[in-house]
Order: structure tokens, then sequence, then C-alpha cells
């Protein structure tokens, strides 16, 4: 008897990921969701959890699926998506719609190995990508990428194009998408600034995600720093994914492994300006917070070492609903 390969895997993997999830904390298994009816029908799993572009062996980049009604939509696809989506026993197969919030590798990275494996295993309807402009970029790229691997796969059967598999949406601010169960609003964040004059000011741009289901109101903050249209969209939200990093132990990661050595002391200065401008600070997130009266705050995108329960602190000493700090593979 000839047993499928995919289902194969899928069952061994998922025999693995019980094993890990057994290993998390409690609060790894559940997240504690705002009531049992809200978790029905919408279910958030923060797959990757770390800041990039520095690979961690116990987090993978930036990744989150959020299922409604029995629909999963991807938020972000950093490295080690695909194993994660497994991991968490989500059929990446009927996964039809993703929502890239910006286009730093540790959020995007691992979109042409999942595309792959979507086309691999016959997927039969297109996957459609949402993002900001260079969106369409990316994904010719992807297909690019995959191109001889689909030209020699063709001797094994494979008929269906790689092009006509996977529709890049470039979108701007605003409503971008509509469903039965969701609608998702997007701002431009403060994640990128750009030299005054630099013309890749007005070709680049990083969002933040609010997500509209009927049982809770999801916002994903994607990369930013401070910003009033982040904090505008994310009012009253159920649940606030929100990234920060803490400058002192992001550079002093960079001097451990040499890569702050190498840099020039302009480019030190750059990098300097970009993780304090252009990201949140615990403090930050907790301001965010206050201000914009969300229910819970998540934090992911984590540069941390450990557990992260030093930046929990600091966000709690200013706002006062629940804080957890994201592991991969969580669910909320």
């Amino acid at each position: 008897m000839t047993i499928d390969l995919h289902l194969a895997v899928r069952l061994s993997v998922v025999l693995v990921s019980a094993t890990l999830l057994q290993s998390l904390p409690a609060v790894a298994q559940s997240g504690e969701p705002q009531g049992k009816a809200a978790y029905a029908e919408t279910t958030l799993v923060t797959l990757g959890t770390t800041a990039g572009p520095m690979p961690r062996k116990d987090r993978a980049q930036a990744s989150n699926v959020l299922s409604v009604n029995g629909t999963d939509y991807l938020i972000d696809a950093g490295d080690g998506v695909t194993r994660r989506l497994v991991q968490a026993d989500v059929d990446f197969l009927k996964i039809g719609t993703i929502f890239i919030t910006h286009h730093h590798s540790d959020h995007m990275v691992g979109l042409a190995s999942m595309l792959n494996a979507q086309w691999e295993y016959n997927r039969q309807q297109p996957t459609h990508i949402y993002g900001p402009p260079g969106t369409r970029r990316v994904i010719e790229g992807a297909i690019q990428y995959l191109s001889v691997n689909a030209e020699i796969r063709s001797s094994e059967g494979k008929v269906t194009p790689l092009r006509d598999m996977f529709i890049a949406h470039e979108v701007g601010t605003g409503t971008i998408f509509q469903d039965k169960n969701i609608t998702v609003i997007a701002v431009e964040n403060s994640h990128y600034n750009f030299p005054p004059g630099s013309a890749y000011a007005a070709q680049h741009k990083s969002y933040s995600y609010r997500f509209e289901t009927p049982g809770r109101v999801v916002v994903f903050s994607g990369d930013t720093g401070p910003s009033a249209a982040v904090e505008e969209l994310a009012k009253g939200a159920d649940v606030l994914v929100c990234e920060t990093v803490d400058f002192d132990e992001v550079k002093q990661r960079r001097i451990d492994n040499g890569s702050w050595q190498k840099m020039s002391p302009e480019a030190q200065e750059a990098w300097s300006k970009h993780i304090t401008d252009e990201h949140l600070t615990p403090q930050e997130v907790a301001k965010l917070a206050t201000k914009a009266g969300v229910k819970s705050v998540v934090l992911s995108h984590l540069s941390v070492n450990g557990a992260g329960k030093q930046y929990a602190d600091k966000v709690k000493a200013t706002y006062s609903g629940p804080v957890t700090v994201a592991a991969d593979l969580m669910k909320f």
C-alpha cells in the first residue's frame, strides 16, 4: 500500500509538535483568549516570534496565523513559517490569503518555501498575497527563484505554471480586504525613515494591520516606531500583537557575534538610529496600548534571549491590561 508522502510527513511532525507543546509552559498552550466563544471563532497562533535577520535555534522569524470560522489567514512569513504551520497543525494547502506588513527579510523570506510547498502538493486554487508596494517584485522573484525546480518537476507530472498559482496585490491604506470572516484595515507606520529626497521613500512602505472578525479585533503592529496612525488603528482592539526591542541588548548581541565590529562608524550610527527610532521599546508599547485602550498585549518580534519577562514587566509598569511574551506556537 502506498502512503501519501505529504500525509506521512504531517503525521510525523504533528507527533513532534505535540511533544514540543508539552514542554512549553501552560500559557504557551492556550494564551488565555478573551472568552470561549471568541476563541471558537477567532484563534491567533504566533508561529514565529523572533526579530531578524539573525537566525535563532528556539524561535522562527515573524509570522502569525489567524483562524476565523475555520479559515486560516497568514500574517507575515519569515524564515521557518512552513515548518511552524505544520507543527501548529495548520494545513498550509488551505491558506489562500497572506498579508505581508513590510518587505524586510525576516517578515517575508519564508514565502518562497511555503508557496513552493503549496505548488508541490497541488493546491488547486491561487494563493493571494497582499502587501505594500514591492509585493509584486517579491512574488516575481520567488517565482523566478523556484523556476529551475519547477522545470525539473515537470518530468514528475507537474503542469500548472507557478505564476498561475501566486497572485500579488499591492495595496494602499484604509480597508484593503474584506470577506465573510474578516475586514482588514491598513495604515502606514513609522518603521521606514529614508533620508530626505531618497527615491526609496516613495517606493517602500511599512504597514500595520487591523483584523476585525465576528469574535474579536486583532491588531498587528508589524515593525514600527511610535506612530499616531498605529495608535488610532489599535483603538479598542481585543489583542495587540506588538513588536518590541531593547537597544542595549540588540547591540550587545551584535558585539558578541562580531558583526558590530565589522560595521563602519557611519553604518553603526545608521543602524543605531534605525533601532531607536523605528522600533518600540517596552515603555513605548505600554504608552501605545494605554492610549489606544487595547484589552491585551502580546509581545512578539523579540530580540530577547530567554523568556523576556523583563519586557513584560516594563510594559506592565504603566499598562494595566494582560501582557504575554509570545513564544512560537502559542495560541490565543
